[in-house]
C-alpha cells in the first residue's frame, strides 16, 4: 500500500502557531523531510517531538526525492515542513507533492501560517484577486519590467523581500506604482513585528531611518498605469 505525504505548515515566527493537528501529524509519521534539520529539530525538541528528519532542499531536491518516494511507495508516511510557514510556497517541496501524486502517494494538506496570508489579512488592502510574486528579480531592469507587469494585471500583489535588497525594491516600487499606499509587514508573529503602510518614498525614509533588519512581506494595491494610486 503506498504511503501519505502530509504537506505540514509551521511556524512562522511564533510559535504558539502550531495548531494541534500539526502538532499530532508531526508526532505520527515515520519521517519528517524538512529544508534545515537544525531549523526543524529545534522546533521538535520545543514539543517534545521524537520523529526522525531528513533535509530536503533546493540542492538535493533530485536525489532525496527518489529516496523519499522509494519510501512512500514502502507505505512509509512523510511529513514535508518548511523553515517556516507552508511548504511549496516560493519553496522546492512542489515538486515532491507533484511527484508524489504522480506516484500513486496520497497527498494531505494540514495547513496552517503563512506570511503571505498574514499579510494580507493586516493589510486592509482588497485581496478578492491577488497574485503572489514571490521574490522580484535581482537587477534593476528585471525587476522594474517584472513591476509594471504586475501593475497592468489589475490585481494586489504580495511580495517577499530581503533586508538588503528592501530599499531598491521600494525605489522601483514608487517608479512604477507612485503613490499608491503598500503596506510592508516585518517579522510578522515575532516579538518585534511591524506592518507599515505607507507610499513608496515615505517607506523608504522609515527603514532609512530605523534600519533594515529581518523578513519582510510587501503588499501593494493594484494600480493603473501611470502609477496612480489603486482603485478598490
Amino acid at each position: 500500500m503506498t504511503g501519505t505525504l502530509y504537506v505540514v505548515a509551521t511556524p512562522i515566527g511564533n510559535l504558539e502557531d502550531l495548531g494541534p493537528r500539526a502538532l499530532r501529524t508531526l508526532r505520527e509519521v515515520d519521517l519528517i523531510a524538512c529544508e534545515d534539520t537544525r531549523r526543524t529539530r529545534t522546533l521538535l525538541a520545543r514539543f517534545g517531538v521524537a520523529t526522525p528528519v531528513t533535509s530536503y532542499f533546493e540542492h538535493n531536491k533530485l536525489q532525496k526525492g527518489r529516496q523519499l518516494l522509494r519510501l512512500l511507495a514502502e507505505g512509509k508516511s512523510i511529513a514535508l515542513v518548511t523553515d517556516a510557514g507552508t511548504p511549496s510556497v516560493s519553496d522546492p517541496g512542489f515538486l515532491l507533492v507533484k511527484e508524489a501524486r504522480a506516484a500513486g502517494a496520497q497527498v494531505v494538506p494540514v495547513p496552517g501560517p503563512s506570511a503571505v496570508i498574514a499579510a494580507l489579512s493586516a493589510a486592509g488592502i482588497p485581496a478578492d484577486r491577488f497574485v503572489f510574486e514571490g521574490f522580484l528579480p535581482a537587477k534593476a531592469g528585471r525587476r522594474l519590467n517584472r513591476l509594471k507587469a504586475l501593475r497592468d494585471l489589475d490585481m494586489t500583489v504580495v511580495l517577499y523581500e530581503s533586508p538588503h535588497r528592501l530599499l531598491r525594491t521600494l525605489e522601483a516600487i514608487g517608479q512604477v506604482f507612485g503613490d499608491a499606499e503598500v503596506v510592508v509587514a516585518r517579522e510578522l508573529t515575532k516579538q518585534f513585528e511591524e506592518i507599515v503602510a505607507a507610499n513608496a518614498a515615505e517607506l523608504l525614509l522609515h527603514f532609512k531611518e530605523r534600519g533594515v533588519r529581518g523578513e519582510f512581506t510587501l503588499v501593494i494595491p493594484r494600480g493603473c498605469p501611470g502609477g496612480t494610486p489603486g482603485v478598490y
